[in-house]
């Protein structure tokens, strides 16, 4: 994909996301024909995000890890996409649905990265990546479908949009992980005081530090790679609730605590 086409299909995505409207397709001109020029358009969207209005970016997403989201959203590879600083909350969040084009909520486990994952380290696996993370978090991702209708978009036109990413809200590190077996580790999503649903780690690609061994080794595909400070979500072990105003939703794992979102 030239320079040219790459900064177009970029601005426009930006701009989408800092206006509030649903993009359509981008067109065969200067739409991403594969993942690999998608990732190389988020690059360069980022980059305009970063300089207009959304500031540093402080972690990733990691999205269609899991079976029911493979399943939801007919897409049967992950895809990766970056989150911004400004739009993480701690803990809980309180939010207004008139300030998402459409906001979606997804329960996660998530891990803090203490030191660089060289891409020279290549290829990761889910044992070697152990020694990067400094905690483990349970998390819930804010997505928001800022399309026509998604359905209809190409798959590398969303993953150039960070993949649908508005923010992540982070429960507490658990720096004492090592003994947890994630995979077994079991989620509860609380609607409005009733269960929404239940997940166990292994849904996520079979281990959830599968996913992170393959995000480092994609990133080393592009030249680069997880910086020390950065966190990931690793996948959403339920699939993606859609928010009406009024919805009060919990997300809870034994082991890692909870985390929690208002919508109004």
């Amino acid at each position: 994909m030239d320079k040219d086409k790459c900064e177009r299909a970029a601005t426009i995505i930006a701009d989408n996301r800092l206006n509030g409207t649903r993009l359509d397709d981008l067109g065969e001109a200067i739409r991403p024909a594969n993942l690999y020029e998608a990732y190389s358009v988020q690059t360069r969207q980022n980059e305009i995000l970063r300089a207009k209005r959304m500031g540093a970016v402080s972690g990733y997403k990691i999205g269609c890890t899991t079976p029911v989201l493979q399943e939801y959203m007919d897409i049967h590879e992950p895809i990766f996409g970056e989150i911004f600083a400004s739009t993480v909350h701690q803990g809980h969040a309180d939010l207004l649905l008139g300030d998402f084009v459409e906001l979606g909520i997804e329960a996660e486990i998530a891990v803090q990265i203490d030191d660089d994952m060289p891409s020279a380290a290549v290829p990761y696996t889910a044992e070697s990546v152990r020694d990067f993370i400094g905690a483990v978090m349970i998390s819930i991702e804010l997505v928001d479908a800022r399309y026509q209708n998604f359905r209809r978009l190409e798959t590398a036109t969303l993953a150039a949009d960070n993949f649908f990413n508005a923010g992540a809200i982070l429960g507490d590190r658990v720096d004492n992980w090592h003994n947890l077996d994630l995979a077994a580790l079991e989620a509860t999503v609380i609607l409005n005081k009733s269960v929404l649903g239940r997940g166990h780690g292994s849904l996520i690609l079979g281990q959830p530090l599968n996913a992170l061994a393959w995000l480092g080794n994609r990133l080393s595909e592009h030249e680069r790679h997880i910086k020390a400070g950065s966190f990931v979500t690793l996948g959403s072990v339920v699939v993606t609730h859609w928010a009406k105003k009024g919805d009060q939703i919990s997300h809870h794992i034994p082991g890692l605590g909870g985390v929690s979102v208002s919508v109004n």
